[in-house]
């Protein structure tokens, strides 16, 4: 492929660069795309990529800090306590 004079970030990424790029290990990241927080790749040929673009939209959907907090306490059973 030619050198590109353009710098820009790729649209594809592969399963360990989407980890990489939403802060979390390969492992972690699986589990996310099997639960739904974060999406299903794209199959191109024989290739599984991810969008970096659908990556960014379901970042943006993961909860806070404390709102995911308290639904983690929530499904525990226990009641969250304000400090």
């Amino acid at each position: 492929m030619k050198a590109d004079a353009i710098s820009y970030p790729p649209r594809g990424l592969s399963r360990e660069e989407a980890a990489r790029y939403v802060g979390v290990g390969p492992t972690l990241f699986d589990e996310m795309v099997g639960d739904g927080r974060m999406p299903k790749p794209k199959l191109v040929n024989s290739r599984t990529i991810w969008d970096r673009v659908t990556l960014d939209s379901s970042f943006s959907s993961l909860p806070d800090k404390e709102s995911g907090l308290r639904v983690l306490l929530e499904r525990s059973g226990k009641s969250a306590r304000r400090r």
